[in-house]
Protein backbone atom coordinates (compact mmCIF):
# COMPACT_ATOMS: atom_id res chain seq x y z
CA UNK A 1 0.00 0.00 0.00
CA UNK A 2 1.70 3.46 -0.82
CA UNK A 3 1.36 6.21 1.93
CA UNK A 4 1.39 9.75 0.92
CA UNK A 5 3.42 12.24 3.34
CA UNK A 6 2.66 15.88 2.62
CA UNK A 7 5.06 17.97 3.26
CA UNK A 8 2.99 20.83 4.36
CA UNK A 9 4.28 23.10 2.33
CA UNK A 10 3.01 25.07 -1.01
CA UNK A 11 4.33 21.96 -3.16
CA UNK A 12 5.71 18.07 -2.39
CA UNK A 13 4.65 14.76 -0.97
CA UNK A 14 7.17 11.97 -0.06
CA UNK A 15 5.25 8.74 -1.50
CA UNK A 16 6.15 5.69 0.77
CA UNK A 17 6.05 1.95 0.06
CA UNK A 18 6.81 1.89 -3.83
CA UNK A 19 9.27 -0.09 -5.60
CA UNK A 20 9.66 1.55 -8.65
CA UNK A 21 11.87 -1.33 -10.49
CA UNK A 22 8.51 -3.32 -10.33
CA UNK A 23 5.52 -2.12 -12.15
CA UNK A 24 2.38 -0.55 -10.11
CA UNK A 25 -0.35 -1.48 -9.79
CA UNK A 26 -3.42 0.33 -11.42
CA UNK A 27 -4.77 1.75 -8.26
CA UNK A 28 -1.50 3.02 -7.23
CA UNK A 29 -0.78 4.59 -11.01
CA UNK A 30 -3.63 6.34 -10.13
CA UNK A 31 -3.35 7.39 -6.93
CA UNK A 32 0.45 8.63 -7.91
CA UNK A 33 -0.84 10.46 -10.72
CA UNK A 34 -3.87 12.17 -8.68
CA UNK A 35 -0.87 12.65 -6.25
CA UNK A 36 0.97 14.55 -8.73
CA UNK A 37 -1.25 17.08 -9.81
CA UNK A 38 -2.30 17.67 -6.03
CA UNK A 39 1.33 18.41 -4.83
CA UNK A 40 3.27 19.49 -8.18
CA UNK A 41 6.80 17.49 -6.60
CA UNK A 42 6.75 13.62 -5.23
CA UNK A 43 9.75 11.94 -3.92
CA UNK A 44 10.02 8.46 -3.93
CA UNK A 45 12.70 7.72 -1.75
CA UNK A 46 15.41 4.87 -1.46
CA UNK A 47 14.83 3.22 -5.17
CA UNK A 48 17.40 1.36 -7.09
CA UNK A 49 16.74 1.94 -10.93
CA UNK A 50 18.39 0.99 -14.47
CA UNK A 51 17.55 3.14 -16.95
CA UNK A 52 15.73 0.44 -18.19
CA UNK A 53 13.11 0.41 -15.15
CA UNK A 54 13.54 4.08 -14.77
CA UNK A 55 12.08 4.64 -18.45
CA UNK A 56 9.55 1.91 -17.70
CA UNK A 57 8.21 3.61 -14.86
CA UNK A 58 7.58 7.04 -16.59
CA UNK A 59 6.22 5.64 -19.88
CA UNK A 60 3.33 4.79 -17.97
CA UNK A 61 2.31 8.21 -17.43
CA UNK A 62 2.81 9.55 -21.11
CA UNK A 63 5.11 9.51 -24.30
CA UNK A 64 8.98 9.84 -23.31
CA UNK A 65 11.49 12.62 -25.04
CA UNK A 66 14.50 12.63 -26.81
CA UNK A 67 16.15 15.47 -26.36
CA UNK A 68 16.56 17.53 -29.40
CA UNK A 69 20.70 18.35 -28.64
CA UNK A 70 21.24 14.66 -28.80
CA UNK A 71 23.79 14.48 -25.96
CA UNK A 72 24.67 12.17 -22.88
CA UNK A 73 21.98 9.52 -23.69
CA UNK A 74 21.90 6.18 -22.77
CA UNK A 75 22.82 4.16 -25.45
CA UNK A 76 20.49 1.71 -25.25
CA UNK A 77 17.48 3.52 -24.14
CA UNK A 78 18.25 7.18 -25.66
CA UNK A 79 14.97 8.36 -23.79
CA UNK A 80 17.41 8.53 -20.65
CA UNK A 81 19.67 11.52 -20.13
CA UNK A 82 22.39 11.79 -17.74
CA UNK A 83 23.21 15.06 -15.66
CA UNK A 84 26.46 14.94 -14.13
CA UNK A 85 29.59 17.18 -13.62
CA UNK A 86 31.69 13.78 -13.65
CA UNK A 87 34.89 13.63 -16.10
CA UNK A 88 36.02 10.62 -17.54
CA UNK A 89 38.83 9.79 -19.42
CA UNK A 90 39.19 13.39 -20.32
CA UNK A 91 35.32 14.03 -21.82
CA UNK A 92 32.06 14.42 -19.65
CA UNK A 93 29.97 11.81 -19.17
CA UNK A 94 27.04 13.79 -18.71
CA UNK A 95 25.64 17.57 -19.02
CA UNK A 96 26.91 19.56 -16.40
CA UNK A 97 24.96 22.49 -16.35
CA UNK A 98 21.25 21.39 -16.66
CA UNK A 99 18.42 23.90 -15.01
CA UNK A 100 20.52 26.48 -13.70
CA UNK A 101 17.55 29.07 -13.95
CA UNK A 102 14.13 28.73 -13.50
CA UNK A 103 11.77 27.12 -16.20
CA UNK A 104 9.40 24.68 -16.98
CA UNK A 105 10.75 21.60 -18.91
CA UNK A 106 9.65 21.41 -22.53
CA UNK A 107 7.50 24.45 -22.65
CA UNK A 108 9.17 25.01 -25.80
CA UNK A 109 7.66 21.98 -27.33
CA UNK A 110 4.54 21.56 -29.45
CA UNK A 111 3.40 18.85 -27.17
CA UNK A 112 4.09 20.39 -23.70
CA UNK A 113 5.40 17.87 -20.63
CA UNK A 114 3.56 16.26 -18.17
CA UNK A 115 6.57 15.78 -16.11
CA UNK A 116 10.42 15.47 -14.80
CA UNK A 117 11.28 11.87 -13.28
CA UNK A 118 14.43 12.29 -12.38
CA UNK A 119 16.49 9.51 -10.11
CA UNK A 120 19.59 10.21 -8.02
CA UNK A 121 22.73 7.84 -8.18
CA UNK A 122 25.12 10.65 -6.74
CA UNK A 123 24.54 13.38 -4.81
CA UNK A 124 27.67 16.00 -4.45
CA UNK A 125 28.42 16.96 -0.67
CA UNK A 126 30.51 19.29 1.39
CA UNK A 127 33.16 18.06 3.44
CA UNK A 128 30.95 17.74 6.73
CA UNK A 129 28.60 15.34 4.53
CA UNK A 130 25.81 17.85 3.94
CA UNK A 131 23.98 17.50 0.48
CA UNK A 132 24.21 19.89 -2.09
CA UNK A 133 22.99 20.73 -5.65
CA UNK A 134 18.99 21.18 -3.92
CA UNK A 135 16.45 21.79 -6.64
CA UNK A 136 13.77 24.60 -5.93
CA UNK A 137 10.44 24.71 -7.42
CA UNK A 138 7.48 27.24 -8.02
CA UNK A 139 3.89 26.74 -7.77
CA UNK A 140 2.13 28.01 -10.68
CA UNK A 141 -1.24 26.96 -9.12
CA UNK A 142 -1.28 29.41 -5.98
CA UNK A 143 0.42 31.93 -8.65
CA UNK A 144 -2.20 32.20 -10.75
CA UNK A 145 -4.67 32.33 -7.78
CA UNK A 146 -2.90 35.25 -6.27
CA UNK A 147 -2.78 37.37 -9.80
CA UNK A 148 -4.12 40.58 -9.71
CA UNK A 149 -8.06 39.46 -11.43
CA UNK A 150 -7.77 42.78 -13.49
CA UNK A 151 -4.87 40.67 -15.33
CA UNK A 152 -6.36 37.66 -14.89
CA UNK A 153 -9.22 38.75 -17.31
CA UNK A 154 -7.26 40.78 -19.72
CA UNK A 155 -4.69 37.66 -20.04
CA UNK A 156 -7.17 35.59 -20.25
CA UNK A 157 -7.18 34.36 -24.28
CA UNK A 158 -3.60 35.54 -24.48
CA UNK A 159 -0.81 33.24 -26.13
CA UNK A 160 2.82 33.42 -25.61
CA UNK A 161 5.59 32.38 -27.52
CA UNK A 162 8.24 29.94 -25.56
CA UNK A 163 11.77 29.28 -27.50
CA UNK A 164 14.07 26.68 -26.77
CA UNK A 165 17.23 28.84 -27.91
CA UNK A 166 16.27 31.53 -25.24
CA UNK A 167 17.48 28.93 -22.16
CA UNK A 168 20.39 27.77 -24.16
CA UNK A 169 22.30 30.79 -25.10
CA UNK A 170 21.48 32.22 -21.67
CA UNK A 171 23.48 29.42 -20.17
CA UNK A 172 26.44 30.06 -22.81
CA UNK A 173 26.33 33.62 -21.90
CA UNK A 174 26.94 32.35 -18.12
CA UNK A 175 29.65 30.88 -19.17
CA UNK A 176 28.33 27.13 -19.96
CA UNK A 177 30.56 24.99 -22.62
CA UNK A 178 27.86 23.33 -24.32
CA UNK A 179 27.97 24.57 -28.25
CA UNK A 180 25.81 26.52 -29.85
CA UNK A 181 22.36 24.77 -31.57
CA UNK A 182 23.06 23.87 -34.94
CA UNK A 183 20.36 25.03 -37.60
CA UNK A 184 19.35 21.39 -37.85
CA UNK A 185 18.70 21.28 -34.09
CA UNK A 186 16.77 24.73 -34.40
CA UNK A 187 14.76 23.34 -36.93
CA UNK A 188 13.87 20.81 -34.88
CA UNK A 189 12.50 23.03 -32.13
CA UNK A 190 11.37 25.84 -33.42
CA UNK A 191 9.40 28.33 -31.35
CA UNK A 192 5.81 27.53 -30.20
CA UNK A 193 2.90 29.11 -28.64
CA UNK A 194 0.62 28.12 -25.54
CA UNK A 195 -1.56 29.83 -23.61
CA UNK A 196 -0.38 32.26 -20.73
CA UNK A 197 -2.77 30.56 -18.37
CA UNK A 198 -3.52 26.66 -18.80
CA UNK A 199 -6.55 24.70 -17.35
CA UNK A 200 -4.33 21.35 -15.43
CA UNK A 201 -5.45 18.44 -17.02
CA UNK A 202 -5.48 16.56 -13.51
CA UNK A 203 -6.74 19.34 -10.57
CA UNK A 204 -9.23 21.18 -13.15
CA UNK A 205 -7.71 24.44 -12.05
CA UNK A 206 -6.15 26.98 -13.63
CA UNK A 207 -2.34 27.44 -13.70
CA UNK A 208 0.10 30.32 -15.13
CA UNK A 209 2.08 28.98 -17.76
CA UNK A 210 5.09 31.45 -18.56
CA UNK A 211 8.13 30.74 -17.31
CA UNK A 212 11.93 32.98 -17.60
CA UNK A 213 13.92 29.98 -19.01
CA UNK A 214 11.78 30.08 -22.38
CA UNK A 215 9.15 32.51 -22.47
CA UNK A 216 9.73 34.93 -24.79
CA UNK A 217 6.86 37.27 -25.58
CA UNK A 218 2.98 37.23 -25.40
CA UNK A 219 1.24 37.44 -28.39
CA UNK A 220 -0.42 40.51 -30.13
CA UNK A 221 0.87 42.93 -27.69
CA UNK A 222 3.73 45.49 -28.29
CA UNK A 223 7.03 44.61 -27.51
CA UNK A 224 7.77 47.31 -25.08
CA UNK A 225 4.19 45.74 -23.09
CA UNK A 226 4.69 42.14 -23.72
CA UNK A 227 8.31 43.06 -21.85
CA UNK A 228 6.46 44.94 -18.93
CA UNK A 229 4.13 42.29 -18.88
CA UNK A 230 6.32 38.83 -18.78
CA UNK A 231 8.58 41.10 -16.30
CA UNK A 232 5.91 41.10 -13.77
CA UNK A 233 4.88 37.61 -14.22
CA UNK A 234 8.11 36.40 -13.82
CA UNK A 235 8.69 38.28 -10.13
CA UNK A 236 5.30 37.84 -9.30
CA UNK A 237 5.54 33.59 -9.71
CA UNK A 238 9.28 33.38 -7.66
CA UNK A 239 7.79 35.17 -4.72
CA UNK A 240 9.20 33.13 -1.62
CA UNK A 241 5.29 32.42 -0.49
CA UNK A 242 5.14 30.09 -3.40
CA UNK A 243 9.08 28.42 -3.45
CA UNK A 244 9.94 24.28 -2.40
CA UNK A 245 12.84 22.98 -2.00
CA UNK A 246 14.53 19.99 -2.28
CA UNK A 247 17.50 18.44 -0.52
CA UNK A 248 18.54 15.34 -2.43
CA UNK A 249 19.61 11.89 -0.85
CA UNK A 250 21.46 9.06 -3.22
CA UNK A 251 18.31 6.42 -4.63
CA UNK A 252 15.57 9.50 -4.24
CA UNK A 253 13.05 9.46 -7.08
CA UNK A 254 11.99 12.82 -7.93
CA UNK A 255 8.99 13.40 -10.08
CA UNK A 256 7.32 16.42 -10.82
CA UNK A 257 4.47 18.35 -12.54
CA UNK A 258 5.81 20.54 -15.45
CA UNK A 259 2.23 22.01 -16.01
CA UNK A 260 1.85 23.40 -12.43
CA UNK A 261 5.52 24.25 -11.26
CA UNK A 262 8.61 26.15 -12.31
CA UNK A 263 12.13 24.48 -11.35
CA UNK A 264 15.62 25.40 -11.01
CA UNK A 265 19.02 23.79 -10.06
CA UNK A 266 21.00 25.09 -7.12
CA UNK A 267 24.91 25.05 -8.82
CA UNK A 268 26.38 25.38 -5.21
CA UNK A 269 29.25 22.28 -5.59
CA UNK A 270 32.29 21.96 -7.59
CA UNK A 271 33.95 19.66 -9.26
CA UNK A 272 35.05 17.41 -6.88
CA UNK A 273 32.06 17.12 -5.63
CA UNK A 274 30.45 14.65 -8.14
CA UNK A 275 26.69 13.80 -9.07
CA UNK A 276 25.46 12.07 -11.14
CA UNK A 277 21.40 12.06 -12.13
CA UNK A 278 19.64 10.15 -14.86
CA UNK A 279 16.48 11.63 -16.06
CA UNK A 280 13.19 11.29 -18.46
CA UNK A 281 10.97 13.94 -19.42
CA UNK A 282 7.08 12.97 -20.31
CA UNK A 283 5.17 14.32 -22.09
CA UNK A 284 1.72 15.38 -21.78
CA UNK A 285 0.16 13.78 -24.96
CA UNK A 286 -2.00 10.94 -22.75
CA UNK A 287 -2.97 12.81 -19.43
CA UNK A 288 -4.29 15.96 -21.67
CA UNK A 289 -6.29 12.92 -24.16
CA UNK A 290 -7.38 11.76 -20.69
CA UNK A 291 -7.79 14.90 -18.28
CA UNK A 292 -8.46 13.80 -14.65
CA UNK A 293 -9.70 17.37 -13.97
CA UNK A 294 -11.50 17.38 -10.43
CA UNK A 295 -10.04 13.88 -9.71
CA UNK A 296 -7.22 15.55 -7.60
Amino acid sequence: MLEILPSGETLGATVKGADLSQALSEADFGAVLRALGRYGVLRFPAQSLSPASHKAFASRFGSLEVNVAGMYQDAEHPEIMFLSNIVENGKPIGLADAGQDWHTDMSYSATIALANVLFAIKVPRDAAGRALGATRFANMHAAYDDLPQQLKERLADATAVHDFNKFWEMMRQKGSSRPALTEEQRRKKPPVSHPVFLTHPISGRKVLYANPGYTVRIEGMPQSESDETLSFLFAHQLKPQYLYEHSWSEGDLMMWDNIGTLHTAIADYGPQQPRLMQRCQVMADRVFARPLAGAA
